[in-house]
């Protein structure tokens, strides 16, 4: 989870943020041509998938279904809980980030000419990446809005004491 200590940082994302950056992603696929559909990667492809497919006038969406548990210390183990009939050709791949690349290579495998964009990127998987909008280093733990909830922070001076 987000507590380990291989991230030094976080980086939350607003519901608004989260919608503009999706809609820059949206922007940079505008010049792929013959897109047949969408095919997003459970679950964090879902809410960019939908803003992109609305911007790009798509209306064939697939999913892709990745269950990885490092988060629940069984590292590297994941398991495809629905695929994709085909090779991806002229599909558009959708997911919020690419990390390690564990995932994004399992759906790249399974996709292999489909277009993979994601909308953040980490080092370590970057080079999976077809198109993203933000790079953020590979000790940063992304807050997600479905991961988070409004809750009063202290003030800095508060804080120093």
């Amino acid at each position: 989870m987000g507590t380990s200590k291989q991230y030094k940082k976080t980086y939350p994302i607003s519901w608004d943020q989260l919608h503009r950056d999706s809609k820059a992603l949206a922007w940079r696929l505008v010049e792929l041509k013959n897109i047949r559909g969408l095919i997003a990667i459970t679950r964090g492809g879902l809410v960019p998938a939908a803003v992109i497919a609305r911007e790009l006038e798509i209306h064939r969406i697939e999913t892709i279904c990745i269950s990885s548990y490092a988060w629940k210390d069984r590292k590297g183990e994941a398991q495809i809980l629905k695929g994709f009939d085909g090779d991806g050709d002229g599909w558009l791949l959708i997911d919020d980030l690419v990390d390690t690349g564990r995932t994004a290579q399992i759906a790249k495998e399974m996709v292999p000419k489909a277009h993979f964009a994601t909308i953040y990127a980490k080092p370590a998987g970057r080079p999976l990446v077809d198109t993203f909008i933000t790079e953020v280093s590979q000790d940063t733990w992304i807050l997600f809005p479905w991961d988070t909830e409004s809750q009063f922070v202290q003030p800095i001076v508060n804080n120093q004491t």
